[in-house]
């Protein structure tokens, strides 16, 4: 190096940034990007366990630390005694994403049950919660970063999308008060609000026909850029949001719809 040349500083410390839901279709590709910035990254599934070992391999051919651990987030002990695990084996959390959501079908409000409304609230919320008692003291020792994936309906309202909209509305507001109430700790806690992105749910929407032709074309319409997002942009937008080069910043939501909540 030339003496007038400034040294390189590691967008993350040494330790492991962990995602939740990191073997769907979103959160594997964030798992690869958090590789290749140069950390560790353990990642849990619900239950496609082969999905996650195919993730876990692959970024141990970047060249890091892999983990993948079933995890049930409706279960606060089995959540405290995965990231307790979790320290044991990696010495540090630095990071958090959760990148987790129910699996569920598009509706009008007026059309749902209320033991489907009450199975994804207590999934997603309260898990989410657990989630976040689970990795505060660990996160508190050494400061560090929640990020969310959330939704870009919680700005502009997707019709039939509710079960998936409130939820991180909820979740939305809860990581507000941490970036308020945690800060002090070195915390930080953003959401990445999405869009319609070409991967994870979407797909299968698109496959089952939930999603039709119309539907899309009137969604691309609807979006100044004129296209879907991927999973891609999802994924570098969160390497962003957890790295150093966005130490200052914090309670704050990104909009990554293309335009989509103008």
């Amino acid at each position: 190096m030339q003496a007038h040349e400034t040294p390189k500083v590691a967008d993350f410390p040494a330790g492991v940034a962990v995602v939740i839901g990191g073997s769907g279709g979103i959160g594997s590709v964030i798992c690869e990007r958090l590789a290749h910035a140069g950390t560790d990254v353990v990642l849990t599934y619900h239950r496609n366990a082969h999905r996650a070992e195919e993730v876990a391999d692959t970024i141990q051919r970047c060249g890091r630390r892999a983990g993948a651990f079933p995890l049930p987030v409706s279960d606060s002990a089995a959540v405290s005694k995965f990231f307790n695990t979790v320290i044991q084996q990696y010495a540090r959390i630095h990071t958090v994403v959760i990148a987790a959501g129910s699996s569920i079908p598009m509706r009008y409000i007026s059309q749902l049950a209320e033991d489907e409304w009450t199975r994804v609230i207590d999934a997603d919320v309260n898990g989410f919660f657990h989630v976040v008692r689970g990795a505060l003291p660990h996160l508190r020792e050494h400061g560090g970063s929640f990020v969310h994936i959330s939704s870009a309906g919680v700005r502009r309202w997707p019709v039939r999308d509710g079960l998936s909209v409130v939820p991180k509305a909820a979740i939305d507001a809860l990581l507000r008060g941490i970036a308020r109430e945690e800060g002090r700790f070195g915390i930080r806690a953003n959401s990445v609000a999405l869009g319609v992105i070409e991967a994870g749910i979407f797909l299968r929407f698109k496959e089952t026909g939930e999603l039709d032709e119309q539907w899309m074309q009137a969604a691309i319409a609807n979006t100044p850029l004129r296209r879907f997002g991927s999973a891609e942009e999802v994924a570098d937008t969160v390497v962003f949001l957890a790295s150093r080069k966005a130490a200052y910043i914090t309670g704050q939501t990104i909009f990554l719809d293309g335009g989509y909540g103008i």
